[in-house]
């Protein structure tokens, strides 16, 4: 989705339909029919809330020997798989999923080819077998977003996998409005990211959220080699002079107005 474009107000299914084709330029029937894949790549971030470890451990379980390899033989790659760091701050714990997306409409049809999946339905039968009284999770919050021009694919950088130490730092900025949110978004596309770059700040991906409970909004996930040097790279950007100019530009004033910040580390089966 271009920056700008907004429909908070149609249901989902409506909006995942509608997507592939605001997208394109000229929509034949053929290509109504078998909508083209965009040249965005889109994100589902699902977050669970943790209740307790043996949930927490129960859904590793799931996703590392059910989920992810029935989404692999879709040729869903690479997922990322996170949970909250020691150092992470908020209150609740969480483990974040990301799925890289071709277009909107891969949501539906995920779900239909795993309801067809014999192997993955045996493999997930314990897992989905649980019951009121005994949940692995608190709720699954969802959130559909799409890439934008200042990082149109997701990159998992050389080495990344390799080093235990990793961290990881999942940000999502609100803005009061469309009109300000497509500004914030305008800032990252001008200018901010090679600020990221120069002061150690890695992004694996960077997005505009199309649908989710916190509307207008930007997220994006940056990788560090360890914690020390999350903190380090922050300091920088602070204090880059480019920063500075960019961040006293008058019609950027005020476009954030509230920002989550998660802490993360890999799940050992992540493929991020």
């Amino acid at each position: 989705m271009r920056t700008g474009t907004f429909l908070p107000l149609l249901p989902l299914t409506i909006l995942l339909l509608m997507l592939p084709m605001s997208l394109s330029s000229t929509v034949t029937p053929t290509d109504a029919a078998e909508p083209p894949e965009s040249p965005r790549q889109f994100y589902e971030i699902r977050t669970y809330t943790i209740l307790n470890s043996e949930g927490e451990a129960a859904l590793d379980l799931y996703l590392k020997e059910a989920l992810l390899p029935a989404l692999k033989l879709q040729g869903m790659r690479p997922i990322g798989v996170l949970a909250s760091a020691p150092q992470d701050e908020n209150k609740q714990r969480r483990v974040v999923m990301v799925t890289p997306l071709t277009r909107p409409a891969q949501i539906l049809s995920i779900r239909e080819k795993l309801a067809a999946d014999k192997e993955y339905q045996v493999a997930a039968a314990e897992f989905l077998a649980r019951e009121n009284e005994n949940p692995a999770y608190g709720r699954i919050i969802t959130e559909l977003s799409v890439s934008m021009d200042c990082m149109k694919a997701l990159v998992v950088p050389e080495g990344t996998l390799e080093n235990s130490e990793r961290v990881y730092e999942l940000r999502t900025y609100e803005s009061v409005n469309e009109r300000v949110g497509d500004l914030k978004v305008e800032m990252f596309n001008s200018g901010e990211v090679p600020i990221f770059y120069a002061t150690g700040i890695t992004p694996i991906f960077i997005s505009q959220t199309v649908v989710g409970p916190q509307m207008p909004s930007l997220t994006y996930l940056s990788v560090f080699p360890n914690d020390a040097a999350r903190l380090a790279a922050w300091t920088a950007f602070r204090s880059h002079p480019d920063w500075k100019v960019l961040s006293a530009e008058k019609k950027y004033l005020g476009t954030v107005s509230r920002i989550d910040k998660y802490i993360l580390v890999a799940k050992p089966y992540s493929q991020m």
